[in-house]
């Protein structure tokens, strides 16, 4: 079926002024666009350029918010490849798992006693689901994701390639001179509709779950320590470490290279600011910023103070200079007068 502007509109609830008839090929940038494409333009400073290129339908903003609709739009013109259903020969599954007839199962991979794998999930390869690991439906494990036992993954999670779920917590106690393991023996929970990078790791609680809430989107290289708590629909970006047990509220926004400390309290809505040090629980909808993390305003005075200290030292310098000359003019006045 070929894709109009004037179908492109219907599905965007949008206006369409000109030819409904073009057909479109595909998406590109305003500055990449070529005959074919559909490119946007959300603000008025950019639709110059929008309109200056080979571009042959342009998006604006008479949709309710354009960056939502490129992102709806998106996988129509780029679907997801297809996996078949069914088992590859390479693959080794215990004879006590349950692997729904939709789902695929690619090369190498390996499946445990008592795991469960639901419709149409995709394992593409390499990956390893130690036993009694669940997998709802629609999941999406990428190349080399492995889940250590009894990690529950709810429907239509995707993990990104080399990402470990369910490794060993860092738990250590001093015992006779040396640091005695302390066995980590909980799970993950994973909860329905979560997006997890490249290069993460999740650790296993102790005793409970380090749990991911719904709907919650994870970056490259994040590591999560065992028994964190995230709640719904929160934003983890790039190399962000959370130390043991610390709860996030829903709809938290944690900012690149971040450290957050353990057994902390992050209230719903907070955010923390790239390469932050939070020590201390945030209430919510609050923004902290630096290391330590303190409230975003306070954080940027001491920044701009930090930036005129050169200049206030000079003067202060200056005044010193100035206050010595008088001390020296002073005592030489009164050196005379007594002569």
């Amino acid at each position: 079926m070929s894709i109009t502007a004037s179908l492109i509109a219907k599905q965007l609830q949008g206006e369409l002024l000109g030819d409904g008839s073009v057909e479109i090929t595909g998406l590109a940038s305003a500055d990449q666009a070529q005959q074919g494409d559909l490119t946007f333009a959300e603000k008025e400073t950019y639709f110059a350029t929008a309109e200056e290129s080979q571009a042959s339908v342009i998006l604006v903003a008479g949709v309710p918010d354009v960056r939502v609709a490129m992102a709806r739009l998106l996988p129509t013109f780029f679907p997801a490849d297809p996996y078949l259903p069914g088992i590859h020969a390479s693959a080794s599954i215990d004879s006590s798992a349950e692997i729904h007839p939709a789902a695929h199962i690619g090369p190498n991979c390996i499946i445990g006693a008592g795991v469960r794998v639901g419709a149409r999930s995709v394992l593409m390869g390499g990956n390893h689901l130690g036993r009694d690991s669940q997998l709802g439906e629609d999941v999406c494990l990428h190349p080399n994701v492995v889940l250590y036992a009894k990690s529950e993954i709810g429907h239509r999670v995707t993990i990104h390639a080399s990402t470990v779920i369910g490794s060993d917590g860092y738990g250590y106690v001093f015992d006779e001179g040396r640091h005695r393991k302390v066995l980590q023996v909980g799970k993950v929970i994973i909860h329905d509709d979560v997006e997890i990078g490249a290069n993460a790791a999740i650790d296993r609680g102790a005793l409970g779950a380090t749990v991911i809430g719904q709907g919650t989107k994870i970056d490259n290289l994040v590591h999560i320590a065992h028994n964190v708590v995230i709640g719904r629909h929160c934003l983890v970006m790039g190399q962000v470490g959370f130390a043991g047990s610390t709860h996030l509220g829903d709809y938290c926004v944690i900012a690149s290279q971040s450290g957050i400390g353990g057994h902390l309290k992050l209230g719903n809505q907070s955010t923390v600011g790239a390469k932050s040090g939070v020590m201390r629980d945030i209430p919510d909808k609050t923004t902290v910023l630096g290391i330590p993390a303190m409230p975003d305003k306070q954080t940027k005075r001491q920044w701009i103070g930090l930036q005129q200290l050169p200049e206030m030292i000079r003067r202060m310098r200056e005044l010193e200079r100035q206050l010595e000359q008088l001390k020296n003019n002073t005592g030489s006045q009164e050196s005379r007068s007594a002569e």
